[in-house]
């Protein structure tokens, strides 16, 4: 168990240690039982963050070429699918060099854009270098100047990725083997963005010019059932629209359409960038604001603040009809604050509604860029 902590708020969350530290601590116990002749019942991992791990050996076996053990994943207080599962490493000897595979439960990448080429095990470039190194550290306390050959593999891994981002990334056959500190801090955003960013970049390594964001499961439905032969192309940012902006802009995408949900896009409309309702709120303060440009009646915009949901509001607006004026200024205020965002780089574009009310607005250049995204 590490004994690290992280507030949340006013809650202190426990850390974790990644998939990729289990597999460079199995790797390395490996190594040492191989090497030392001796059973290895515990292995201690710095991390690239510069945390030391002591972690647990299970599984262990050895005979004079080769050596496999399991690392059991720990996520602490984050809510991962993978936490309890084990991760195992399969060591032989080899000639010269260090060759790093996966087994069962370790998937393939099958899409270009990702950490690994195409036909790779899904083992991330910072796990693969603590293997390396791990392995390395071994053969050197023992003066061993030949190669290792590893196998990481998870059992429960073919099962466990179909509650992950994988199948949609193209990983196929398994989870993924990931990490860039070593360490979990729990509901951390960094893990979500890295996936859009992922995710993001397996686009425009496809070729895709223009970037498709959708905010959640309500925008997803859309795209399918309005324009199903482009729901392969979503990326979904949840959330986290500013960075997604980001993101799209770092990549070189030359225009970003933004298609969600009234009810998170609204915040938008006062620069509210992270949608989160533990971020910042001001839905009805954002329509309040419009509805006085717009010249809506005072009193009706007072009724706004009773409401609990943004289609009750568009259902007082729809009723005094002035909602097509406020959804106009809205529009108008969120076009401004996402080009300011991207800083006028790339051509950008949003698309809202209701489940409700239904379609509510397009930013000005919204279709232009639905065109081009259906021509790509």
């Amino acid at each position: 168990m590490l004994d690290r902590y992280i507030y949340s708020g006013t809650k202190k969350l426990r850390c974790g240690y990644t998939t990729g530290s289990c597999a460079a601590a199995a790797a390395k116990a490996c190594a040492e039982m191989l090497l030392g002749g001796r059973r290895v019942d515990s292995v201690r991992l710095v991390t690239p963050f510069g945390a030391a791990l002591d972690l647990a050996v299970t599984n262990q076996y050895f005979s004079s070429d080769k050596a496999r053990c399991s690392i059991v994943k720990d996520s602490g207080d984050d809510p991962d699918v993978t936490n309890g599962i084990k991760i195992f490493a399969e060591l032989d000897l080899s000639e010269n060099g260090i060759e790093i595979l996966g087994g069962e439960g370790i998937g393939t990448v099958t899409k270009p854009g990702l950490d690994q080429p195409v036909g790779a095990a899904a083992i991330n470039s910072v796990p693969r270098k603590m293997i390396t190194e791990a392995l390395a550290d071994i053969a050197r306390a023992y003066d061993y100047h030949g190669g290792f050959r590893v196998t990481i593999s998870a059992p429960a891994g073919k099962e466990l990725a179909a509650k992950t981002f994988n199948p949609r990334m193209g990983i196929v056959g398994g989870i993924s083997v990931i990490g860039t500190t070593g360490i979990i801090e729990p509901m951390s955003n960094s893990a979500v963005i890295e996936t859009i960013r992922a995710e993001a970049n397996m686009r425009r390594a496809a070729g895709n010019e223009y970037l498709l964001l959708t905010v959640g499961n309500y925008s997803e439905e859309l795209v399918k059932l309005k324009a199903g032969e482009l729901s392969a192309r979503t990326v979904m940012c949840s959330n986290f629209i500013g960075e997604a902006l980001d993101i799209g802009v770092s990549l070189g995408f030359k225009g970003i359409l933004l298609i969600g949900h009234i009810g998170k896009l609204v915040k938008l409309g006062s620069g509210i960038m992270n949608t989160h309702s533990a971020y910042a709120d001001g839905r009805m303060e954002t329509l309040m604001a419009c509805g006085v440009l717009a010249g809506a009646d005072g009193g009706v915009l007072a009724r706004l603040l009773e409401c609990a949901t943004v289609d009750a509001a568009l259902d007082i607006l729809y009723e005094a009809d002035c909602a097509a004026q406020v959804l106009s200024e809205l529009s108008e205020r969120i076009t401004y604050y996402i080009d300011a965002r991207v800083k006028g780089e790339v051509l950008t574009g949003a698309v809202s509604f209701s489940k409700k009310h239904g379609m509510l607005f397009r930013t000005e250049h919204a279709d232009e860029l639905l065109k081009y995204i259906s021509e790509e």
